[in-house]
C-alpha cells in the first residue's frame, strides 16, 4: 500500500471527446522541450508505462490529471505562461477553474469499493476476437473481469505499488458497448460498474488510451462535482 500524489487541473472551457487528442497536441505545442511524461514518447519509441499526465474531458470541460512525478512535471506548462491553445480550427484561451492536490491511498482491503468506469477500452485486436467467440453472458463477464483486474494491476505497477494478496473484481453492471475512434482505430468501449477490494483514486484512467480520456474511473459513493 502507498499514498500517491494527484493533482487535478480543471478548466472552464468546454471540450468534446473527439477534441481531447487536439487538446494534448495544443499543450505540447507550448512545450517544445516537454518532459516525456507529457507525451509518453522517448525519441521514436513509446514509453511503456502507466501515463502520469492524462488529458481528459470531465463533466464536459477540459481537464488534466497528474500523478506522482507528473504533479511536478506539469509545472512546465505553468512556466510557459501561454494558455492560448489551438484546438482544431479554433483558438481557445484556456481558463483554469480549479487546481486540487491530494494524496490517495491505494491498497487492498477486506471490504469492497464500488466504481463506475466510463469509455473503458479493454481490448486489443487479439483479445477482442477471443471475446467475440464467447457465447454466454457469464463467460463474457468473466473475460471482462480478468481484463479489468489486469488493468488495475498495471495501474498499480506504473505507480510502483505491488499487492501481497489477490486483487478481486466483480462486474455488477454493463451498459451496451459502443464504438469509438482511438488514434484512428475503431474500438469497442464500455461503461461499467464494478466492485473491487482495492481503493483507487477518482478520475484516473484504466485500460487502453487513458492518456487521452478513456477509461475514466469514479468512486460510486462520492460527489464528483466538487
Amino acid at each position: 500500500m502507498r499514498k500517491i500524489r494527484i493533482l487535478y487541473i480543471r478548466f472552464r472551457n468546454e471540450l468534446q471527446n473527439n477534441e481531447i487528442e487536439m487538446f494534448r497536441g495544443a499543450v505540447l505545442s507550448k512545450l517544445p522541450n516537454a518532459s516525456v511524461l507529457f507525451h509518453n514518447h522517448v525519441n521514436d519509441n513509446f514509453r511503456y508505462s502507466y501515463p502520469l499526465i492524462q488529458y481528459k474531458r470531465l463533466f464536459g470541460k477540459a481537464a488534466i490529471v497528474c500523478l506522482e512525478a507528473g504533479t511536478e512535471a506539469v509545472g512546465e506548462l505553468f512556466s510557459a505562461g501561454d494558455f492560448s491553445f489551438r484546438i482544431g480550427d479554433r483558438i481557445v484561451r484556456m481558463e483554469i477553474d480549479s487546481i486540487k492536490a491530494e494524496q490517495v491511498l491505494i491498497q487492498l482491503w477486506d471490504t469492497y469499493f464500488t466504481y463506475h468506469l466510463h469509455r473503458w477500452l479493454p481490448f486489443n485486436e487479439e483479445n477482442y476476437k477471443a471475446y467475440q467467440q464467447l457465447e454466454g453472458l457469464a463467460e463474457r463477464y468473466g473475460f471482462l473481469e480478468k481484463k479489468l483486474t489486469g488493468n488495475i494491476l498495471s495501474l498499480a505497477k506504473g505507480l510502483d505499488i505491488y499487492f501481497d494478496a489477490q486483487v478481486l473484481c466483480k462486474i455488477i453492471e454493463v451498459e451496451s458497448p459502443y464504438w469509438i475512434i482511438y488514434k484512428g482505430v475503431r474500438m469497442m468501449a464500455f461503461n461499467i460498474s464494478f466492485k473491487t477490494n482495492v481503493s483507487l483514486p477518482d478520475n484516473v484512467g484504466i485500460g487502453k488510451g487513458v492518456s487521452l480520456g478513456n477509461g475514466i474511473l469514479h468512486n460510486a459513493t462520492r460527489n464528483f462535482n466538487q
